[in-house]
This record gives structure tokens, C-alpha cells and sequence, in this order.
């Protein structure tokens, strides 16, 4: 019995001696700090119907249960703005969305994420700025996608702006963004979920869609600067297609308790972001197989025709030149 219990001793200062290496080998950061001045959870609306911390615009709706940005009609816009702009060094955001429509085959137009230097501007980009600066995370769901690229939708893609690139609607945003991932998303019964982290520069989103609680990788990448003091931010829009863009929660979470103003005024960037190219317009469609035949028989008919004309004025020509001889 004491021979059993020495063993167990000593394989439990194994082990703690095991533990405390990879302790120190990979240090594990201290417990994320949820900061309740940028999230929006639920009751949304407090007694004077306000909502605490968020300010909103357009065809923005609240509920109990969720926060409609747009209905499913035709040209509408709206968009939530945090009030407070946020100082955190290193964040993580798990937003909470639904997107969902009576198109089966066509719908849209989609929603984005924003942190943002400017808050409460409507525009163009999904309903918000462009020409913005800060970063959008955004959620393309326009299912008859605009010029040749190599994804379907719907697709979520990371835009990263100093004020002077435009969105390319045409172009579904593909010359401006960093990288991106498909996702299904559309129409399912559940929430989907989607974590945007921001850590030493290295900005990671990942994706929840099967409900099972379990976090699929949607893109990577490190080298994106941003500043501090920026504000957080959702916006969707409708346009000839149509969607219900609902949010039902946004969870703000500090990474290491770090604030800090030192990077107030730096601008943001991509440092490994490629150099936006021009946008050209989609190539003229070809002849059709059918159109080129119609051409050809009409070019034959035509060729005939001047042939016969032809022929008729030199008989015509030749019977007036006999008669001058006459």
C-alpha cells in the first residue's frame, strides 16, 4: 500500500512539474474581459426605450429576441453604431447573425461589421460609408454575383481602408479585400455565429455555422494595423433583391485588460495586402452560335441580291448601249 502511494505521489509531481513547463513554454493569457459598453445583448431596449451604449438609423428594428437592420423589401438600409469608441489594444467580437428571405434563387444584398473611424454615415457600402477608414468584415450574400471571380455566395471578406479606397460593388469588393471564405448560412433555423480577433496585429475570423459549437477557421491573416479609438458598428442593405438581416447579439471581449492611445493616429493598413487593382469593365458577350449562322445567311442573301441587281443593270446597260447603235 505505501509502495502505491509513493507511486502516486510521484507520478503527481510529474505531472505538475509536466504542467508548469508547458506553462511556461506557451503562456496562457489571463481570462477575456467582457466589456459592457461595446456589446449588444439582450433586454436591447431598456424602460424609456432606449438602447444602452448603441445608437441607430434607417430601417433598424429592435425586437426581444433580435435586431433587424433590414426586411425583407426592396431598398432599405439601416445600421447600429456603439456610442463609446474603443481603446482596447486586442479584442475578440462574437457576433450573432441570421440572414434569411423568401428568395430561393435570388436575394441579397448582404451586411457588414465595421470598426470604423466615422459612425452614423450612410452610404453606399452595404449601407454605410465608403471611402471609409477602419475595417469592414463584410457579409456578401447578393446570390447573382457581380464579374468573374472564383468563389460562390454567400461569401465573408476583410476590407482594411485608410479613407481612399472605394468599394467595387462590380466587382463584389475582390479588388479591395484581404481575404475571404464561403459560407452557407442563409435560411437555416438556427443563429449563425462569427468571431472576429484581433491580436498583435494578426486579425483571425472564424465561423459557427452547423450550431455545433465548434469554430471552423475561415481565414488568417497578420500585418493589419489598427488604430485605437475607432467605433463598432452593423449595417445592411436591400436593393432590387431582398433579405431580413438580423442580429442577435454582439459580444465584446477585451484579450489582455490593454488600453491604449498610443496608436491613436496610425493609419490603417494591410502590410501584406496587394495593391488594389483598376477596375475593368466585364468583356462585351460573344456572338452566339445562332447569331453568327443569322449573320452568314443574311450576308449569303444579301451577296445574292446585289449579284442579281447587278447582273439585271449590265443586261439593262448593255440592251441601252445596242439601241445607240441603231
Amino acid at each position: 500500500m505505501e509502495k502505491i502511494n509513493i507511486l502516486n505521489h510521484c507520478l503527481a509531481c510529474f505531472l505538475v512539474i509536466q504542467i508548469s513547463s508547458t506553462l511556461a513554454q506557451n503562456p496562457v493569457r489571463e481570462t477575456n474581459y467582457n466589456r459592457r459598453e461595446h456589446s449588444l445583448i439582450k433586454p436591447f431596449l431598456t424602460a424609456g426605450l432606449t438602447v444602452p451604449y448603441w445608437d441607430y438609423t434607417g430601417s433598424v428594428m429592435f425586437t426581444q429576441s433580435y435586431v433587424r437592420l433590414t426586411p425583407d423589401e426592396q431598398s432599405m438600409s439601416g445600421a447600429i453604431w456603439n456610442q463609446i469608441p474603443c481603446w482596447s489594444r486586442n479584442w475578440e467580437i462574437i457576433l450573432s447573425f441570421k440572414v434569411a428571405g423568401k428568395g430561393k434563387d435570388l436575394f441579397g444584398d448582404g451586411f457588414a461589421f465595421w470598426y470604423a473611424k466615422d459612425r452614423m454615415i450612410v452610404g453606399p457600402v452595404f449601407g454605410s460609408k465608403d471611402l471609409f477608414s477602419g475595417l469592414a468584415i463584410i457579409v456578401d450574400t447578393y446570390s447573382n454575383h457581380n464579374g468573374p471571380h472564383n468563389h460562390q455566395h454567400p461569401f465573408i471578406s476583410a476590407m482594411v481602408n485608410n479613407g481612399t479606397l472605394s468599394y467595387d460593388h462590380d466587382r463584389d469588393g475582390t479588388h479591395t479585400q484581404i481575404a475571404g471564405c464561403e459560407a452557407r448560412f442563409r435560411n437555416v433555423e438556427y443563429e449563425t455565429l462569427l468571431k472576429i480577433r484581433y491580436d498583435n496585429d494578426v486579425l483571425s475570423v472564424f465561423t459557427d455555422l452547423e450550431n455545433k459549437n465548434n469554430w471552423k477557421e475561415c481565414f488568417t491573416v497578420d500585418g493589419v494595423e489598427l488604430p485605437t479609438g475607432y467605433f463598432f458598428g452593423a449595417s445592411a442593405t436591400t436593393g432590387d433583391l431582398s433579405d431580413n438581416h438580423l442580429i442577435n447579439s454582439i459580444k465584446f471581449y477585451e484579450l489582455d485588460g490593454v488600453t491604449t492611445f498610443e496608436r491613436a493616429d496610425i493609419i490603417p493598413r494591410a502590410t501584406k495586402f496587394e495593391e488594389p487593382r483598376e477596375h475593368v469593365d466585364d468583356p462585351k458577350p460573344g456572338w452566339s452560335n445562332l447569331k453568327i449562322f443569322c449573320m452568314l445567311m443574311f450576308g449569303m442573301i444579301g451577296a445574292v441580291i446585289l449579284s442579281i441587281a447587278g447582273y439585271m443593270y449590265y443586261e439593262k446597260y448593255q440592251q441601252n448601249k445596242k439601241k445607240r447603235f441603231y
